[in-house]
């Protein structure tokens, strides 16, 4: 016997209530059929105009409402925050957790059966995960999809990646200001997300390898057609889970994020996707830490993608896409469920590479044990993380003074001086950038090369902070330090001529001071007054949790599948 539909307490009651719902939606043209008991599948849609990345969304919709009718459902369209990485100030990371309580309290408070999360930017696909995850009706991804490649002077340009190096260029003297203006336009040809394997990408193959997409929903362009087409199917498959009761708790095993963890790996996927896997694993209930990410560390890097690699997400979709890569995963993947009702298998089943220089094989990989690696130490107790696929090799085991700067404002004023007494052995220290100190770590731990250094040539240097970078982002970068500077971390006692010692091999990262030294530092140490002392950021930064845990809210996590009792009426 088929479970009850939720959406009879809402549009199946001869009464007065039923009356309202039903009436106030047949203003939009809604006919009585509509309301007969088939299922209602709610669209949640992050389209914005101030949110490029996902401005196709609006036409996706519209693919997924048909194959929502097709398969005898009732599509209904609704907005949620939509969160804008290139728009927004102080950090879109900050508002996260703010979307997940938007997309959770609206599946909730709505009469819907399953629903759709349509998203792409970095933030949009963890935060609607999330908050879907922690109402747990059937629920299934589709990606808004990256943009086509970049163009300028006949060669092929790279969001981000090649924005950093360009930036650098100009400032060693090596590009023209006018050079560099003239790349603006070219960069962005079509909508959709970076073409890079930035957060974006990596999320939505991320969600693909954990069966929360169809196949093939990562790197589709999202000008291609076959995006609308798989978002039609899309549609048509969220009524079918309807009826199979198949949701996220289902396919979200830590089988799945284990299978996440190998496929990051091995596309050399964004940093980022570490507190958002964390964040996710708490809503759904699964034990998720720091030590699980390290089973990615001695994994291949397969996808020759930017920022790790020389291609983009155009290519990698015309070389095979995820189904490729997970083909060469497959010996090591843990069978786990998909939004297909069968294992992951089925995604990678037949799949082949068509150009292996795109995605190599995983006897011939790009880089050998290229995953992210867990660092940590008396300077990062709870952890921290570096991305070795985009490091430089020689600076991964280093030991260096450290040149300090208290803030952000005190980067921007001082990186460029050109009496800064750095060298190319000088280990950069960034305070106050974790969840609470900037609030919302932003992405700005890959800090620039000092315009002295640059001169000289150097182009890569550690730098070490409590923040997060952009997944277009390069550089031996240490990232995510916790505790943060600003919640009592070791990382706010470091000064400047400290000398640190980095080691991904062996997972260290350590402040050589002695402990008499540290404590003295400590009594003294003063707790920075918050940026923020009123509404969202307040609550955000009173109960906002660590890296390592993720950065959700604290009260959020878990979940909550109560229905709901308490009419309006």
């Amino acid at each position: 016997m088929k479970k009850p539909r939720r959406s009879s307490n809402w549009y199946g009651m001869m009464d007065k209530d039923g009356f309202i719902r039903r009436s106030w939606m047949k203003n939009q043209g809604f006919p009585d059929h509509a309301f007969d008991g088939r299922p209602v599948i709610g669209i949640c849609n992050t389209w914005s105009e101030l949110t490029p990345c996902n401005s196709g969304l609006r036409d996706l919709a519209e693919a997924v409402k048909r194959g929502v009718w097709e398969a005898g459902g009732f599509p209904v369209e609704f907005p949620v925050m939509s969160l804008g990485e290139t728009q927004m100030k102080p950090t879109a990371m900050l508002f996260r957790n703010l979307l997940a309580m938007d997309v959770e309290e609206s599946i909730r408070a709505y009469g819907i059966d399953g629903v759709v999360l349509l998203g792409g930017c970095d933030k949009t696909t963890p935060g609607q995960l999330m908050g879907a995850a922690s109402v747990d009706l059937p629920s299934i991804v589709v990606s808004s999809g990256p943009m086509l490649n970049g163009k300028w002077k006949g060669r092929d340009l790279g969001s981000g990646t090649d924005v950093r190096k360009f930036a650098t260029a100009v400032k060693a003297g090596e590009m023209t200001l006018q050079d560099f203006m003239a790349t603006e336009s070219g960069m962005s040809r079509s909508k959709g997300v970076c073409m890079t394997m930035g957060t974006a990408s990596t999320m939505a193959s991320l969600v693909e390898a954990m069966g929360m997409a169809l196949p093939t929903n990562a790197a589709l362009p999202a000008v291609d057609a076959r995006r609308a087409a798989l978002a039609h199917m899309t549609g048509k498959r969220i009524v079918e889970m309807v009826d199979e009761d198949l949701k996220p708790s289902d396919i979200l095993t830590k089988a799945a994020f284990e299978n996440a963890i190998l496929t990051n790996a091995a596309v050399g996927g964004s940093t980022n996707a570490v507190v958002h896997l964390l964040a996710l694993a708490g809503r759904v209930g699964v034990d998720l830490t720091l030590e699980d990410i390290e089973i990615g560390g001695e994994i291949p890097l397969l996808v020759n993608c930017m920022p790790s690699g020389k291609y983009l997400m155009e290519d990698f979709c015309y070389a095979g896409g995820v189904p490729a890569v997970l083909n060469e995963l497959k010996d090591i993947l843990r069978p786990s469920k998909t939004v297909l009702g069968g294992d992951i298998s089925a995604y990678h089943d037949g799949a082949e590479c068509y150009n292996p220089d795109v995605i190599r094989p995983f006897n011939d990989p790009i880089k050998p044990a290229a995953g992210l690696r867990v660092l940590r130490g008396n300077l990062a107790p709870n952890g921290a993380i570096v991305k070795p696929s985009a490091a430089s090799d020689h600076l991964l085991e280093h030991t260096g003074p450290a040149y300090v700067f208290e803030t952000i404002e005190d980067l921007k004023a001082n990186i460029d001086r050109p009496d800064l007494p750095v060298t190319k052995d000088s280990i950069l220290v960034l305070k106050g950038c974790g969840p609470k100190g900037y609030p919302g770590m932003p992405e700005v731990g890959d800090m620039p090369i000092p315009a002295v250094l640059v001169k000289q040539g150097v182009r890569d240097m550690v730098r070490v902070s409590d923040a997060r970078m952009s997944g277009t982002a390069f550089g031996t970068v240490i990232l995510h330090v916790a505790p943060e500077a600003n919640a009592g971390g070791p990382l706010g006692l470091v000064q400047t001529g400290d000398i640190i010692r980095v080691s991904a091999s062996t997972g260290v990262l350590d402040l050589q001071v002695d402990e008499a030294e540290l404590e003295k530092r400590r009594a003294a140490w003063v707790a920075p007054e918050p940026h923020y002392t009123r509404g969202y950021a307040k609550l955000y930064v009173d109960t906002v949790l660590q890296a390592d845990k993720g950065a959700d809210l604290d009260f959020l996590v878990g979940k909550d599948t109560r229905p709901v009792t308490r009419e309006s009426h």
